[in-house]
This record gives structure tokens, sequence and C-alpha cells, in this order.
């Protein structure tokens, strides 16, 4: 059996990013692969060190949570190369819809398999997200989720840290631009997703999946917030859409303007701001994941 070259990125900042590593590395071994680890202290170094040491790997693979991974999306698109995942995040929604399991060693395993999966990346001013890019509410939670809270408290910390977003919570003006037609909106929150999951299990829409070509956009337009605690069973669905307060659209781009610089949230990280470009990357890049 010809052994492959992995190159491993780990991010030791994720939720999980100091459990022991040792078994997934035996693990992968085992299973044909020479292992290099690399790890990274920051976020943009993960496209760096893609970049830098793609031409020693035959696949590249991210211990981390959503953040890690998209991070890496960019370099690992340009760079041809497989990608496995091993979910060391909070919520992990990629993993999710992806069918992953959350057990480290048994997702190493998906990766020794060899099973990949071609899916869509989503592009936000050149910054990439594989779950959702949000303006407004979910942006105000990312700027001000206390790091500590989240790596120990999980999802809970994220529940904390949103009751004070919604207690501040206030509409912005924005205008949305598909095919040429433009509209105006004032809302909380303007949502665009590239897969499935996003927000520990939300679903962006009903039947959207990571590979389907497409960008699915919502917008929260009520005027009552707090009417969001009736929706919340529909977002867990993706059918908030048939709210009538929720705009929603389907695209393979959008732009997003705003009277004033808004910050933009892809899978959990600020990593530009308004006026946004949004497009979608059908089929992009090759994951390793189970066959659906």
């Amino acid at each position: 059996m010809t052994r492959r070259r992995a190159l491993l990125l780990r991010n030791p900042k994720a939720r999980r990013g100091q459990e022991e590593i040792g078994p997934v590395i035996r693990r992968l071994e085992d299973g044909g692969l020479d292992v290099r680890v690399e790890t990274f202290e920051a976020l943009p170094e993960i496209a760096r060190d893609i970049v830098r040491l793609q031409e020693e790997a035959d696949l590249i693979i991210v211990c981390g949570g959503d953040g890690s991974v998209s991070s890496a999306g960019m370099a690992v698109m340009e760079s041809g190369l497989p990608m496995g995942i091993i979910p060391m995040g909070t919520a992990n929604d990629l993993a999710r819809t992806l069918e992953l399991p959350d057990d480290l060693v048994d997702a190493a395993a998906v990766i020794v398999k060899g099973e990949t999966r071609r899916v869509d990346l989503g592009t936000v001013n050149g910054h990439a997200f594989f779950n959702v890019a949000s303006i407004g509410l979910s942006a105000r939670l990312a700027e001000g989720l206390d790091p500590v809270l989240k790596k120990h408290f999980g999802r809970l910390g994220y529940s904390l840290a949103a009751l004070k977003v919604l207690a501040k919570a206030r509409r912005f003006h924005a205008t949305i631009t598909e095919k040429g037609q433009s509209v105006e909106v004032d809302t909380y929150q303007i949502s665009v997703g590239n897969g499935r999951h996003y927000g520990g299990g939300n679903v962006v829409q009903e039947d959207a999946e990571i590979d389907d070509g497409h960008l699915d956009l919502y917008s929260l337009e009520m005027t009552n917030l707090w009417k969001m605690a009736l929706m919340l069973r529909s977002f867990r669905s993706g059918t908030h859409g048939a709210w009538r307060e929720v705009r929603t659209a389907r695209c393979v781009e959008f732009d997003i303007a705003t009277r004033k610089p808004m910050p933009v949230n892809a899978d959990g990280e600020i990593v530009t701001s308004t006026p946004a470009h949004f497009k979608v990357h059908p089929k992009a890049i090759s994951v390793f994941a189970p066959l659906m």
C-alpha cells in the first residue's frame, strides 16, 4: 500500500484543542498516512501553512472548529488537495452537515476510509465560509463573545452572550441586491448560508445542502425582536421562511450594503465588513466524509 502524506493543522485554542491527539495520529498512521503536525496560534496562520507546505502533502487535515476549517478554505481550494476534519470546536456545524462523528478517533477513521464528497464553498469579500455568514445579531455576538466563556461553557456560553446582545439589539437599514434587482430593508439580521447547519444545529433552509450550488439568504424584519422566541422551533427545522417577518431568497451571488460599515461574521469569526459581496463556488473542495 502506498502511504500518503497528511498535513495535520491543529488549533490548541479550540474547545477540545487540548485533548490528547496521540490516538488520532496513531489511527491515521495505522491507516497508511504519514502525518506531519503543525500547530497554529492564530487563524491566519492556517492558510500560510497550507501554501508553504502543500507540495509536501497529499491531503490536509484540520483539527479545530468551524472557524479553523473556514480559515483553511481558500488555501485548500487553491491547492486542489482533499481535506479531512477532526471536529474540536464548540458547535462543529460543518461536521454535523457532513455527518462526521464527534469522537475524534472515529473522525480520523473516516479520513482513513478515503470516501470523499465535493462540497460548495461560500465567500464574502474573498473570505471563505462553509456554513453561514451574517450581518447584525450574529456578528455582534461574535464580537462580544468572551473566548474563555466560549471554551469553558460551550453552547451555554453562546446562549448567555446572546441574551446580552438581544437586550441591546436595534434594527439597521440595508440594501440587498441579487440578479441586478435591489430591495431596501430594515432588519435585525441578514444571514447568507452555504451549508445546511449553523449556530449549533439551526438549519439554513429546510432543503439546503452543502453541494446544491447556491446560497440561501434570510432577513429578520420583525418590529418586535422578542417574537423570535416563537420562531425558535422553525429555525431548528429551516422553516423560518414561512413567517411573514422573515424574507428569504436563493441565488448564487448577493450584494449587501449598509449606511455605515458593519462587521460580517463568517462561521463564527469576524472577517470583513459591509459592503459585502457573497458568492458560491460550486463543488470547490473535496472533503473526507461518509457517502450520502
